[in-house]
């Protein structure tokens, strides 16, 4: 059974069909790639799944559980998280503390009380955040505030605050933007060792070195529809995306 499976999936807005009738299924420890043109819906996509937006039409199921009821945090719960296009931590906390707060759950929180959590969940929470730490290369910085970390150090937080909520699926959305080639090699590697870890994950790129090195399966949008399906080497092959996407001319 796929771990994410979309069926019919469009958003509407007003007459634009920022994602028309779309199918995909994601399964389980795969690296699924989602690519195309600026406009084709590929951020749509992730913030249908991820509960930003309603669905038009169509449905979402995540481990054969239809999404359609479940508002954002509930989906984080269940085991969903994601990164953003543009950088969203909180930036007058350490590094440390947005961690911390990732991997504790609001209902935590509520049922052990936030500071009894703060202060005597500490030694444990340690125990889980170091690695993560180490995983971002940012433990050196651990008790900077993230406002005061470069650009490149702020991605690796988030990509770590992501990685702190234990997800079953992690939705990448542009990860390299902004990076150079020695970051977006790196990135490679984090992203290779979490499938290595069994991370399943939709990543949305627009870096074709990235993208065909990291992936199992890509899809490729164009104005809200899926015109491709297939491996890194069936995509790169298609002439319907190398006109549409890839720059070359279709056979």
């Amino acid at each position: 059974m796929a771990l994410l499976e979309l069926k019919g999936v469009s958003r509407h807005f007003g007459g634009v069909r920022a994602v028309d009738g779309l199918d995909l299924a994601v399964e389980p420890g795969q690296v699924f790639g989602l690519i195309g043109p600026n406009g084709s819906g590929k951020s749509t996509t992730v913030n249908l799944v991820a509960g930003l937006f309603p669905l038009t039409a169509g449905a979402i199921a995540f481990e054969g559980r239809s999404l359609e009821a479940l508002p954002t945090h509930l989906r984080l719960q269940a085991g969903i998280a994601r990164t953003f296009q543009n950088i969203r931590l909180f930036g007058q906390l350490s590094v440390w503390q947005n961690l911390w707060v990732a991997q504790n759950s609001p209902e935590d929180r509520a049922r052990h009380g936030f500071l009894a959590r703060w202060l005597g969940g500490q030694s444990g929470a340690r125990d889980e955040i170091l690695p993560l730490l180490e995983f971002s290369g940012l433990a050196h910085k651990r008790d900077e505030l993230a406002s005061n970390l470069s650009f490149g150090e702020q991605r690796r937080l988030e990509l770590a605050r992501a990685m702190a909520t234990r997800p079953k699926l992690l939705l990448l959305d542009e990860p390299a933007a902004g990076m150079n080639s020695e970051e977006v090699g790196q990135l490679r590697e984090r992203i290779l060792s979490l499938r290595g870890r069994g991370v399943t994950i939709l990543l949305v790129e627009h870096v074709m070195e990235l993208v065909m090195g990291v992936t199992d399966r890509i899809a490729v949008l164009n104005f809200g529809q899926k015109i491709a399906e297939g491996t890194p080497a069936e995509i790169q092959a298609d002439p319907a995306v190398r006109k549409a996407y890839l720059g070359g001319e279709a056979a």
